[in-house]
Formats: C-alpha cells, sequence, structure tokens
C-alpha cells in the first residue's frame, strides 16, 4: 500500500485512492528538507552539537512548528475554506484579512518569488492537475496569488498554503470524505502532521550529520549579537526600584 495507503488507514481510517495515497507521498518527500537555516533544523543541530540524543534533538526541531514556520498548513486550508464557502471573491477575500490585520496564512516566502518560483509548489500544482478530479479552492486561491503579487512579488502561494489547499481538493474531490468528516479533519490539525512527519526525516539527516561529524557544542558568532544600551529612562526605573 505504500507510505500514503499506510497514513490513509492510520490517520484518516480509510483506504484512499491510489492517487490520494501518492500525492500524500510526494508531501512527505518534498517538505522532507529546505536546508539548515530554517529554525527547525538549526534548532535540531545545535541541540546534537550540545551532545543531546537523536528523539531530544528531533523534539527541539519540531517544537519551532508553528504558524511562522511549516505551521500554516492547516491555517491556509481554514482560512481560504472559509473565504470560499462564504462566497467571497478572491478580492474581497484579501481585503477582509487585510481589514483585521491578519496576513493570509499560506501567503509570502522568504525567499521564493514570482521571479524565483518555488518548484515545490510548482510539482503539487502539477500532480493535481493531472490526477485530482477537481482543483477548485487551487483555482481560487491562484486567483488571490494574482491580487498579492501585484503588491509584492514574494507574496506566492506558499508550499504549506498549497498542501493544504491541495488536500481539500483531494478530500472534496475524491468521493471518500463527507463534508462534516473534511471540517473535523481541518479543526482537529490532520494537515500540520503531514509537514511534521515528512520534515522529521531532513531533521534526523541534520542530527546525524552532527554525530557523524563529531560537532562540538555551537555557539552563536559574537559580531552577530546586537546589543541595545538602555535609555536614560529605563536606567532611572531600574535605579527606583
Amino acid at each position: 500500500m505504500g507510505i500514503g495507503g499506510v497514513i490513509g488507514l492510520l490517520w484518516f481510517k480509510r483506504q484512499l485512492p491510489d492517487y490520494a495515497a501518492k500525492f500524500i507521498e510526494l508531501v512527505l518527500q518534498i517538505v522532507a528538507d529546505h536546508g539548515p537555516a530554517v529554525s527547525g533544523a538549526h534548532n535540531a543541530i545545535v541541540a546534537s552539537c550540545a551532545g543531546k540524543d537523536l528523539i531530544s534533538s528531533l523534539c527541539s526541531g519540531l517544537l519551532t512548528i508553528g504558524p511562522r514556520f511549516g505551521g500554516a498548513i492547516d491555517d491556509a486550508a481554514r482560512e481560504f475554506k472559509h473565504a470560499r464557502e462564504a462566497g467571497l471573491s478572491p478580492e474581497q477575500f484579501v481585503a477582509d484579512m487585510k481589514k483585521k490585520g491578519i496576513n493570509i496564512p499560506g501567503i509570502g516566502h522568504k525567499i521564493k518569488s514570482t521571479k524565483n518560483p518555488d518548484k515545490r509548489v510548482q510539482q503539487l500544482i502539477s500532480f493535481a492537475r493531472a490526477n485530482f478530479p477537481r482543483t477548485d479552492l487551487l483555482n481560487y486561491a491562484l486567483q488571490v496569488e494574482q491580487l498579492t503579487t501585484a503588491k509584492k512579488g514574494n507574496l506566492i502561494l506558499n508550499v504549506d498554503g498549497c498542501i493544504g489547499i491541495l488536500f481539500l481538493d483531494l478530500m472534496t474531490s475524491c468521493g471518500a470524505f463527507k463534508k462534516e468528516e473534511i471540517d473535523e479533519v481541518v479543526k482537529l490539525g490532520y494537515l500540520n502532521g503531514l509537514f511534521a512527519l515528512g520534515r522529521s526525516i531532513g531533521l534526523i539527516g541534520h542530527i546525524l550529520d552532527q554525530k557523524r561529524l563529531g560537532s562540538r557544542l555551537y555557539r552563536h558568532p559574537t559580531e552577530d549579537i546586537a546589543y541595545m544600551m538602555p535609555s536614560e529612562e529605563d536606567i532611572s526605573c531600574s535605579r527606583t526600584a
């Protein structure tokens, strides 16, 4: 059945169509690693260099997953799903999120942009369009992306957003899920689990690299640390206290 089929049984309690299982496996491969500079890998490396065991070092990296790193999959799925079900046009959705002062989950990347596309996103979209019965939410998200990238080139649909949105398209079009089951998957945080599972592969690789190389305790370069002098007011308050 492959790992995608096993996840279908253990997570979703059903046998998924072959293309759905293959999509899960594609997601796990795509998110497995993105270099040592990201927060999860950095934490895992630092812990490994400090002599921590593999499991402790892995936990150190996984604990960084959240709304700013790899944990936007559920949020993106939730927000785009809500917007489309509420009948908001892409323009209304962007305006509504701006009015709320909330960044759109799944939109934006520090390095990738319209001029430097994320090939991971391109692979996911190509697979979905070739295999999914429908990609309605993806089409909606790409319309949103046209609006956001018109403002700034790096406000692209990122890999987190793409995974969350495509997984909703998968569930709504494959015939294996009822609407209330889809709502529960989004509510309970299933989709962030895909990132945590896949990225664990890369984190373990970074941890074992440090063990194999015999790396010593990591210390951040002093020249990269900025010190702020306290103001006269801070000094006065400190003396008063």
